[in-house]
């Protein structure tokens, strides 16, 4: 019997990387996934993977900026299931780089970093409230909230706003529902090269590599599994007293 049987969790950017890596993960301990992504045919797909192993999925379209369809997405998932038992609210965007930024390069990064969930959050919370379990809500932060990013201020103050909204909403929240925040570190996605190289592709790899081998104490990029494993402890009975926690996986980046 898996960890999550019976449980229904909800993922935002569930289509590929770590979102792809957790939806996998919770389904195979026995929860139904609900995979919501703008990335339709990449949400279609992770489901099909899911019931390819013998679990249960459904796909949804996601724009987490659209706060009427967060809301519609949440309708929706209660009208079939009637309940939430976890909500991740995964989906996120490098965003712009550097000190100058134009408002509608602000407007998207904080639309899909902060105020996607925000507003994810806030849709699930009636949902959770209704499961026979401890609700749990999970966010995905970066080590660039819980310390500067020196390429980009906006990248940390979105993500620096998703660890203190989920610490307060663990407060306001308890005992009901458990509220945690993870903060991958450098984590071998699609999305870490568009961080690390916004305006040229040159050397990325290269350059990644010196940087992990000099500011990573473990020496390596992260796998997406590893975030999975992170978050499939967080939304389970093992972590039934943990709550209010931004939990670096970061290779010991934040450590130093």
């Amino acid at each position: 019997m898996g960890e999550l049987q019976e449980r229904i969790a909800f993922i935002t950017g569930g289509a590929s990387g770590m979102g792809r890596a957790t939806a996998l993960l919770m389904a195979s301990e026995g929860a139904t996934v609900i995979v919501a992504d703008l990335d339709e045919t990449g949400a279609k797909s992770v489901v099909s993977e899911i019931e390819e192993a013998g679990g249960h999925g459904l796909a949804m379209a996601l724009d987490v900026t659209d706060t009427s369809a967060v809301e519609e997405c949440c309708r929706a998932v209660d009208d079939k299931f009637g309940r939430l038992d976890i909500a991740f609210a995964n989906a996120g965007t490098p965003g712009a780089t550097g000190n100058e930024v134009t408002r509608e390069q602000y407007d998207l990064s904080v639309g899909i970093n902060l105020t996607g969930a925000y507003y994810t959050a806030q849709a699930a919370i009636p949902l959770l409230r209704k499961s026979q379990h401890t609700g749990s809500i999970l966010f995905t932060s970066s080590t660039a909230g819980l310390v500067g990013s020196h390429l980009s201020p906006l990248y940390s103050a979105s993500k620096g706003g998703v660890v203190m909204l989920a610490k307060s909403l663990a407060l306001n929240l308890a005992p009901e529902i458990r509220v945690n925040v993870i903060c991958p570190g450098p984590i071998d996605t699609p999305m870490l090269p568009k961080f690390w190289s916004r305006e040229s592709n040159d050397d990325i790899d290269q350059r990644l590599d010196a940087w992990v081998e000099k500011d990573i104490p473990l020496r390596r990029r992260g796998k997406p599994e590893e975030i999975a494993q992170a978050a499939l402890f967080l939304a389970s009975d093992r972590a039934s007293f943990i709550t209010g926690v931004a939990l670096p996986v970061d290779g010991g980046f934040v450590a130093k």
